[in-house]
């Protein structure tokens, strides 16, 4: 999807310059030339969380052993700790994996790439991340929502004609909070499709920003329509 979602960004001409099925190609490449980068950053990935685990069975055998408030300090500061350096981990390789679709860089040059990208630009990381996990929180709730409230006005009878094509249940509400989990999560994934889409696209607009002045040998590659909210232009007329 990153790799897509670049393709759309990087195409000077959006309606002529896309690729033949986008989403296709950059599956193949992504299949030919970076399953090792895949596979690396899952790795890493897979260490931390091991070594979760195994300090979170020497935190269980430690509290057995003592009940020193000191102790249980320093291993919840630990506990925190991990939990942070995994959480730094998994923001390092999403940004390492756009910039990869981007650009076909190994794992180690796209995560010191993109990560020096977005210090460079913080404040605007800041509002983006921000902004986008509202939106895409609203989304999932509004979706969530209102798929459980026809749920529930349809296993209660609220809607007629319908509660008799259902399947009798004693408890009408288990269905509802089935189907309220299960539209959670689908929604979920759906909306992945938009945040991944959302982090490509910044990556892409302060990659361009940064190499590019709108002059006729730097253009900018963004759409008009967000160089008009960026009041940017290209100082050339474009064919």
């Amino acid at each position: 999807l990153a790799g897509a979602f670049s393709s759309w960004y990087w195409a000077f001409d959006k309606s002529k310059d896309l690729p033949l099925l986008p989403v296709t190609y950059s599956l193949g490449r992504t299949l030919r030339y970076h399953i090792g980068t895949i596979a690396f950053g899952s790795l890493i990935i897979a260490i931390v969380r091991m070594i979760r685990l195994l300090f979170e069975y020497i935190d269980q055998k430690v509290r057995e052993k003592t009940d020193s408030r000191i102790v249980r300090c320093i291993m919840c500061c630990f506990r925190c700790c991990l939990w942070c350096l995994e959480k730094f981990l998994k923001f390092i390789n999403r940004n390492a994996y756009v910039y990869c679709a981007i650009y076909g860089k190994n794992f180690c040059t796209s995560a010191k790439n993109s990560f020096s990208l977005l210090m460079r630009n913080m404040a605007r990381v800041m509002v983006l991340d921000k902004v986008t996990d509202f939106l895409l929180f609203i989304g999932k709730m509004v979706v969530t929502g209102l798929i459980s409230i026809l749920a529930f006005m349809a296993f209660s009878g609220e809607i007629p004609g319908l509660r008799e094509q259902l399947p009798h249940t004693n408890y009408y509400l288990t269905p509802v909070i089935l189907i309220t989990i299960v539209t959670y999560f689908i929604s979920s994934a759906f909306f992945s499709v938009y945040e991944i889409g959302v982090d490509t696209l910044f990556l892409c607009f302060l990659e361009d920003c940064e190499r590019n002045d709108g002059s006729e040998q730097k253009p900018y590659f963004m759409s008009k329509d967000l160089m008009k909210i960026l009041q940017k232009e290209n100082k050339f007329k474009e064919g």
